[in-house]
């Protein structure tokens, strides 16, 4: 009986991943949006403060929100299948819930980020796009009112592969990111248990993720901005 509930109990887990995900997706993304224009500002270089205050002038606050419905339901597609994917296996490999090794942890997580990101490609092309769209001139906006419009937009006028843009890039950036957040948060939470400083609690749960969020941010910025660039070229 403590086995069974113990199992039922590690089930959810990757729900309320990918709700965590949706949630901060929510609280950055306007960092998210002004980081898409200085990856594919092409004349000058505006930093940060100075791209953010370009938006607010000439979109307003809500400017900063631009592409907020693609983004979550990225987040609800991408991460939730991401976290469920690497939970399940890990579960499978070890059904007790011992540490399973660091080759097992890369190679789950590495299987977990592309088959999530062949799914969120989609929402994550429209969501580029309609963060970028606010710097373009009026005649060339795509203009897109939502995700779902969106879609059926690239859909129509631009054919079903166009959604699938970036994908090659994406989904490497994708591989990283999970190996990142989801691996190594887990290799480094499992060596700071095996240390006399820290035991199961929020200390060592934020430590591991500050480390594992840094590292991968780090590997995956390279292949970010050549996905941000691939998913907001015209096609041709």
């Amino acid at each position: 009986m403590n086995n069974i509930k113990s199992d039922s109990s590690r089930l959810p887990r990757w729900y309320f991943g990918g709700l965590a995900s949706a949630g901060a997706a929510f609280i950055t993304h306007p960092l998210d949006l002004v980081k898409v224009h200085l990856q594919t500002q092409q004349h000058g270089k505006i930093g940060f403060v100075g791209q953010t205050v370009k938006i607010v002038k000439t979109e307003g606050f809500f400017g900063l929100f631009n592409g907020l419905s693609a983004s979550l339901l990225r987040q609800l597609t991408y991460s939730t299948t991401r976290f469920a994917i690497y939970g399940k296996i890990k579960q499978q490999i070890s059904p007790q819930g011992q540490p399973i090794s660091f080759g097992q942890k890369l190679l789950t997580a590495s299987f977990a980020g592309a088959a999530g990101n062949l799914v969120g490609n989609p929402w994550d092309m429209v969501m580029v796009r309609m963060q970028n769209d606010v710097k373009l001139p009026m005649d060339k906006r795509r203009n897109y009112k939502n995700v779902f419009d969106g879609l059926v937009r690239v859909m129509r006028e631009e054919g079903v592969r166009m959604l699938f843009s970036g994908l090659y890039w994406n989904t490497a950036r994708s591989v990283m990111m999970t190996v990142g957040q989801l691996c190594i948060y887990d290799q480094i939470k499992q060596m700071l248990l095996e240390t006399d400083y820290f035991s199961e609690g929020l200390a060592t749960y934020f430590t591991a993720s500050f480390t594992a969020g840094a590292i991968s941010t780090t590997m995956t910025q390279p292949v970010d901005v050549l996905k941000t660039r691939s998913m907001n070229a015209k096609p041709g």
